[in-house]
């Protein structure tokens, strides 16, 4: 995975918590998408930061989880966003 790209969350995505779990829905393609609490975490994250490598950097300091295991499960679950038309990863700055 390249910690250098960008995540862009599209605007047609409306999100709602409800207690430590979330629902993403894309209004343009009538798509929703479940988070978990790790899931919902790494959503408001994307909201804050930029890069998938200051997401993973904010996830490794706030989880106890093996660096392997939180960027394969990070990298599956952008990449299931991006399927669904949540977000768009861009190339990072070069």
């Amino acid at each position: 995975m390249d910690m250098d790209q960008t995540i862009v969350l599209h605007e047609d995505t409306i999100f709602q918590e409800v207690d430590d779990e979330s629902v993403l829905l894309n209004l343009a393609q009538s798509k929703y998408f479940g988070l978990d609490e790790v899931g919902t975490r790494i959503w408001q994250l994307a909201r804050e930061q930029v890069t998938v490598g200051a997401v993973f950097e904010h996830m490794l300091s706030e989880y106890d989880v093996d660096p392997e295991r939180l960027e394969a499960d990070l990298e599956q679950l952008l990449l299931d966003l991006q399927k669904g038309g949540l977000v768009t990863l861009e190339p990072g700055d070069l």
